[in-house]
């Protein structure tokens, strides 16, 4: 079991797996159970965003345990809890806002 963060700039926190785009993550995803998933919504201009990795998270129904969203987009954020508050097992513990402490 890993723990997942995904982002293009920040620097991965110890204990973490680090994916720095879209492509990465899905891979992870889907090839791992992963415990935490701390998600990034800005991925470089241009560049599927965070909003792709929980879409493919509700189609395929391969939920993390817990999942962060350390994002400094707040409508990203909104974007990416809405659709997983809608979709996700009462089990998937989500927390709207970043890790108190890496």
């Amino acid at each position: 079991m890993i723990n997942l963060y995904l982002d293009d700039y920040r620097p991965c926190p110890k204990g973490f797996v680090l994916a720095v785009n879209v492509e990465e993550c899905v891979r992870l995803l889907s090839t791992e159970e992963v415990d935490i998933l701390s998600l990034d919504y800005d991925l470089g201009w241009g560049q599927p965003t965070g909003l792709e990795v929980v879409q493919y998270i509700v189609a395929s129904g391969r939920y993390p345990k817990q999942i962060y969203f350390h994002t400094s987009s707040s409508a990203g954020r909104m974007e990416m809890v809405h659709l997983l508050m809608q979709h996700a097992p009462p089990e998937v513990q989500l927390h709207n806002g970043p890790m108190i402490s890496y």
